[in-house]
Formats: structure tokens, C-alpha cells, sequence
């Protein structure tokens, strides 16, 4: 499968607030278009940078260092970062690592959403 079917990003400017719609499957085979997609967004966005995950499918543990390293980024910068609609499969997950706590969730669940 080319790396670039396998994940689908999506971007939307609104009011200084960037929200990346992500889907399908974030791993270690499409880390570097993940990495160029949102480098410029964590220094470009004003206000609030959100990433919205309903339709991520799967994540592994170099999507999850990714979300770290963006999040890192953007608390470098005193840019606000938050995640919105997170599958319960992805949450499970994120518990496990123990991030859940450093991810400022908005808006409904994925869950709640369907």
C-alpha cells in the first residue's frame, strides 16, 4: 500500500484556529508525511492547534511520539494544542501510555459523535 493512501490529513484555518483532520492509519511507514504536514502548522498557527481523530483508524507507538513532539512544540511556542473526537480504541491507548493526562481533549468523543 502507498504510505500516502494509508493516511489522509486534512486542514482548516478558521479565526487563527488550525484543525487537522487526520484518517486512516498513523504509523511508522507514513511518519515522515505526518512530520512534514505538521511541522509548518505548529509554528504557522495563531491561536489553537487541533487535531481531530474520528477517522484515525490505528496509531502506533511512533504516531503516538509524534503527537508528543507536536505537543512539546507547541507548549515551546505557548501555542495551545488540543485533540477532539478520539476513537475509544485510539483513547485506550493513549491511557495505556499514560499521555492522556498531557492531551487536552475538546468537543465530543468519536464515540459520542457517531
Amino acid at each position: 500500500m502507498n504510505p500516502s493512501d494509508k493516511l489522509r490529513l486534512r486542514t482548516e484555518t478558521k479565526e487563527g484556529r488550525c484543525t487537522v483532520y487526520i484518517s486512516g492509519e498513523l504509523d511508522l511507514e507514513v511518519a515522515s508525511q505526518m512530520r512534514a504536514a505538521m511541522e509548518p502548522l505548529v509554528e504557522l498557527c495563531d491561536r489553537i492547534l487541533t487535531l481531530n481523530l474520528k477517522e484515525l483508524r490505528y496509531i502506533d507507538s511512533t504516531g503516538i511520539g509524534i503527537l508528543i513532539s507536536v505537543l512539546k512544540a507547541r507548549h515551546a511556542r505557548s501555542g495551545a494544542f488540543t485533540v477532539e473526537a478520539v476513537p475509544s480504541h485510539i483513547r485506550k491507548l493513549f491511557d495505556m501510555t499514560g499521555i492522556t493526562p498531557f492531551l487536552n481533549e475538546t468537543g465530543p468523543s468519536a464515540a459520542q459523535a457517531h
